[in-house]
C-alpha cells in the first residue's frame, strides 16, 4: 500500500470569510483531520458542511499522536493538519509530525492561508530601512548579512518572547543592533510587560500592536513605545497580538 500524504492547512486567524477554496477542498478530501482543538475546528468544518474524523493534536499530546498518526499516513491516509488559527507550525505544534513524515518518506504539501505576521507588517506602514552603517557591536551581530537598500523591505520574526523577565531581556538585548524590524506574537496577558521590557531595553522605538486581526474588534495602535504603553494603561486587553517594532536606526 503507497503512503498516504499530509496536508497543512492554513485557516482563518479569525474572520471565517478567510479560507481558500484549495483549503476547503483538501479538507473534504482528507481522510482525517488533526486538530489543536476539535471543538474549534469542529465549527469551521461545520460552516462549510463538512464532516470528517477529528483527533486532537496539541502541544500536551503531539509526541504520542505523532507516532499514531505517521502510522495512519504509512497505511495510505490521507491527513489534513490545522491549528486553531493560521498555519500549523508557526508558534503552534506540528513541526514533530511534520519532520516524521518527511523523515519517513512521505510526502508533505503546504496549502496557504491567511498570516498575522504578514498583516502585521502591511498595516505597520513603517518605512523600509536603509542602513549606510552600523555600530561595531552591530556589525559583529550582523556580519556576512546583506540589508536591504531598496523597496525590499526586511523583518525578523522571532515569535512569542520568554516568559521570564530575565530570559526576555537577555533575548531583546541581543536583538536590538538588528536594523530590521521586529515581530514578535503576545498574549494580552503579558502585552504591557513585554512592551515595557521593548522600551528598556531597545529604546523609544516606533511600534504597531495589532489585535484581533480581520475580527469584529480588530485594533491597530501606531505610535512610540512610550506612547502605545500609555494608551493601554488601565485597559482590559484581550484577543490575539502581534507587535512589530521598528530596527535599530542610527
Amino acid at each position: 500500500m503507497s503512503s498516504g500524504r499530509l496536508f497543512i492547512v492554513g485557516t482563518p486567524i479569525g474572520n471565517m470569510e478567510d479560507i481558500t477554496l484549495r483549503a476547503l477542498r483538501v479538507l473534504r478530501e482528507a481522510s482525517l483531520v488533526a486538530a489543536e482543538d476539535t471543538r474549534h475546528t469542529g465549527l469551521l468544518l461545520a460552516r462549510h458542511s463538512i464532516k470528517k474524523p477529528l483527533v486532537s493534536y496539541h502541544e500536551f499530546n503531539e509526541a504520542k499522536r505523532t507516532a499514531e498518526l505517521l502510522k495512519e499516513l504509512q497505511q495510505g491516509r490521507n491527513i489534513a493538519l490545522v491549528s486553531d488559527a493560521g498555519m500549523p507550525t508557526v508558534s503552534d505544534p506540528g513541526q514533530r509530525l511534520v519532520r516524521a513524515a518527511i523523515d519517513a518518506g512521505i510526502a508533505v504539501e503546504v496549502i496557504p492561508g491567511v498570516s498575522a505576521i504578514t498583516m502585521a507588517w502591511v498595516a505597520s506602514g513603517f518605512p523600509f530601512p536603509v542602513v549606510r552603517r552600523s555600530p561595531d557591536r552591530a556589525r559583529r551581530s550582523t556580519e556576512g548579512l546583506q540589508f536591504p537598500t531598496s523597496k525590499s523591505g526586511a523583518f525578523l520574526f522571532y515569535g512569542f518572547l520568554p516568559h521570564k523577565s530575565g530570559q526576555r531581556s537577555n533575548v531583546l538585548t541581543r536583538l536590538a543592533p538588528l536594523p530590521y524590524a521586529l515581530v514578535f506574537f503576545e498574549s494580552p496577558y503579558r502585552l504591557v510587560k513585554s512592551l515595557q521590557a521593548m522600551h528598556d531595553q531597545l529604546g523609544n522605538r516606533r511600534a504597531v500592536v495589532a489585535r484581533e486581526l480581520t475580527k469584529k474588534f480588530e485594533e491597530i495602535l501606531r505610535g512610540d513605545l512610550a506612547a502605545i504603553l500609555k494608551k493601554l494603561e488601565n485597559r482590559s486587553i484581550k484577543g490575539e497580538i502581534t507587535v512589530i517594532i521598528e530596527g535599530f536606526r542610527e
